[in-house]
This record gives structure tokens, C-alpha cells and sequence, in this order.
């Protein structure tokens, strides 16, 4: 009995150290592949996140615009109840969820051996999405300056107005005081009172349109393209849903910066997409190119394709055997003898084009298959 718990016990490690060696063979396999991506996007990837610093600037330099005032009237505040300052970290929890689950699910393909996409170019693309939201989001608030619905954006609130800044540095460096910072430039503590973590979520006046949506309906539209659990794609729907009524309902956003959202990046997301270069599928198990297929490669392809079809050629690349056409109809030699095709008013005789052993064709008859005359025309 002993020994049969230790031969158990032999195998199971024995199991766990061949399963940790094929893990970590398949991490760096698909850490070289995603190197050679990234050294052909770096640039792409940089200007996205450096995109994501000035967003943050542009939302700093309109808090020192915002002037307090009353509360617009809303629908969603006069239909949702309102949480209360202190259940205000719901809808932050919501978003952080979202957040990391989204992170965590693009680098699947390094752990899986299922994979779908490139995590570098999927990147790129969500970059590219949250980039050309955030240019319309900055636009859109500073165009008009709305009173913040937030407890610490109204009248009577210290962080509804900030201080005139010192220098331009304590601007540029938005939320990244420290003391090693501090005794270097010497802040005014009215500064210090605003800086993070209290500078990021307790900004004012970069209301219209929600920067939470954005990131949240980008992570959901992406995961519907190219994730593979339908159920999962349905929760993330929900999650996006619940997490709009959580902010309406905490008052950090009027309805119309979450109505403005949805619609805005969906068509952002729309039109980004059909613009962007296609990202190869890599379930379709088929070898493909690292870099995706840019868009003239694919018009040509369609193209050719559309050609071959009147030809009366088969688009598989596959089945390249010859079909002879008259009088608007194309013969299929099936039992793949030598055909004879009438060519410059000469006969030649070609040997069967079809080199496998085994071909479906040899189980029927000559067909006749009636092509429609108006497209020869």
C-alpha cells in the first residue's frame, strides 16, 4: 500500500514537471513570436501610451477651468437612486474588474495553445481605438465647461476649484507628487491636498464624454470580435450596462456623458477598424504571415478571386483542374482522362490535371454545371 502511494505520488510530480516544461516551452515560443511583433509596432505602442499621458493633462487643465454651480437636471439622476459619497467605490470596482480582466485575457495566447490573435497587434488596435475616443473626448469638454454632479465638484467643496499652478511643472507633472519631487521643486501643500491619488479621481469638469465608457465599451468590443466565449460576451454587455447605471447613480457623470459614450465609440470603433489592417486569425490553422494583410493586399485578393469565379475557375487553390467552356457552359471532365480541348483552332490533348489518389469526383458522372450568361457578358 505504501509503495503504490509512492509510485502515485512519483507519477504526479513526474506529470506536474513534463506539464511546467510544455508551459514554460510554450511562453517562450510565443514570447520570441510577440519580440519580432513588437520590434516591427514599438512605435505604435509608445504614441499610444504616451496619448494616454496627455488625456491625463487635458483633464487636469480642465479642472482649473471648472467653476462649481448647481446641479443640471437629469433623467438618470431622477430615475436612479442615488449611492451615496460613501458607496462611490462600487462603480470603481466595477471599472477595475473590467480593467484587469480585459488585461489579463489579451496575453492568453503565452499560457493557452489555443490562440486567436497577436497580443502586440491587438494592442495596437486597442490603442488605436482609445486614442481617436480620447481626441473626441477632449474636444467635447473643453468646447463647454459643465458643473460637476460629483460631491467634491460642487459648491462649498475644497477640490472644486484648483489653485493656480506655480509652475509649469507642477502641470506637466499632473499626479506624481512624491516627497523626493517635493523637495526638489518645494509645492505649495494646496497643491500637495490635490495631487494623487486624490488628482485622478477626484477631477472636475472632463465631463462630456465619460473616459470610463470609453475604456469599457472598447474592451467589449474588442473581446466580441475576437474573444471565443459567447457567454462571456454577453456578460461583458451586462457588465458595460450595469457599470453605466453605477456611475450615473453615483453622480460622477450626467446621463448624457454615458448616452454620448456608447454611441460615440461604437461608430469610432467601427470606422478605426474598417480602416486599420486586417489581424490574421490564427485558429484558422493555416500558416500566415506575422504582419497582418494591409488593405489594397486584400482588395487585389478579392479581385482575383471575383476573376477566377468567371472564368469559371474554382477559387480553392487547391483544385486547379481545367474546365472547358462552351456555349455559356462549363464541362468537368470527373473521370480526369485526357481531355480534349479545342485551343487557335488546334487540338490538344491534356493529361488529368488531378494528381491525388482519391478524388470525390470519380464517384459520379460527367456534369453539366449552368453558368448564367449575363456575367460572361
Amino acid at each position: 500500500m505504501v509503495w503504490q502511494w509512492l509510485d502515485l505520488e512519483k507519477m504526479t510530480l513526474y506529470v506536474a514537471r513534463e506539464a511546467s516544461k510544455k508551459l514554460w516551452r510554450r511562453i517562450t515560443m510565443e514570447l520570441s513570436v510577440e519580440l519580432q511583433l513588437l520590434a516591427e509596432k514599438w512605435k505604435f505602442i509608445l504614441a499610444g501610451l504616451v496619448f494616454q499621458y496627455i488625456h491625463g493633462l487635458a483633464a487636469r487643465g480642465v479642472h482649473y477651468l471648472h467653476r462649481p454651480g448647481p446641479i443640471l437636471q437629469d433623467v438618470g439622476f431622477a430615475v436612479l437612486p442615488e449611492l451615496g459619497k460613501e458607496r462611490g467605490y462600487i462603480s470603481e470596482s466595477v471599472f477595475t474588474f473590467v480593467f484587469c480582466s480585459f488585461v489579463l485575457w489579451t496575453f492568453y495566447p503565452f499560457i493557452f495553445h489555443s490562440k486567436r490573435f497577436y497580443t502586440v497587434l491587438l494592442w495596437c488596435r486597442v490603442l488605436a481605438f482609445l486614442v481617436a475616443s480620447q481626441i473626441l473626448r477632449i474636444i467635447t469638454f473643453y468646447s463647454t465647461q459643465l458643473p460637476g454632479p460629483n460631491y467634491h465638484c460642487r459648491e462649498g467643496s475644497k477640490l472644486a476649484r484648483l489653485p493656480q499652478p506655480e509652475s509649469v511643472l507642477e502641470v506637466l507633472l499632473i499626479n506624481c507628487w512624491c516627497p523626493i519631487i517635493d523637495s526638489l521643486f518645494s509645492f505649495s501643500s494646496s497643491s500637495k491636498s490635490i495631487i494623487f491619488p486624490r488628482g485622478v479621481i477626484y477631477g472636475c469638469g472632463d465631463l462630456i464624454f465619460s473616459s470610463h465608457m470609453i475604456f469599457t465599451l472598447v474592451f467589449v468590443l474588442t473581446y466580441q470580435k475576437y474573444g471565443s466565449k459567447r457567454i462571456i460576451k454577453q456578460f461583458a454587455w451586462l457588465v458595460a450596462i450595469t457599470q453605466s447605471l453605477l456611475i450615473i447613480a453615483s453622480r460622477k457623470h450626467y446621463t448624457v456623458d454615458v448616452v454620448v459614450a456608447w454611441y460615440t465609440v461604437n461608430l469610432v470603433v467601427f470606422f478605426v477598424d474598417k480602416k486599420l489592417p486586417e489581424m490574421p486569425d490564427r485558429g484558422a490553422g493555416t500558416t500566415i504571415n506575422l504582419l497582418p494583410v494591409s488593405i489594397k493586399e486584400k482588395e487585389s485578393k478579392s479581385k482575383e478571386e471575383h476573376h477566377r469565379l468567371l472564368n469559371g475557375n474554382s477559387v480553392d487553390s487547391i483544385d486547379w483542374r481545367q474546365r472547358n467552356q462552351t456555349n455559356g457552359k462549363i464541362l468537368e471532365d470527373t473521370n480526369h482522362v485526357n481531355s480534349e480541348a479545342t485551343m487557335n483552332g488546334k487540338e490538344r490533348s491534356s493529361k488529368s490535371s488531378c494528381k491525388y489518389d482519391i478524388d470525390p469526383c470519380l464517384y459520379g458522372k460527367k456534369k453539366m454545371i449552368e453558368f448564367p450568361l449575363f456575367i460572361l457578358a
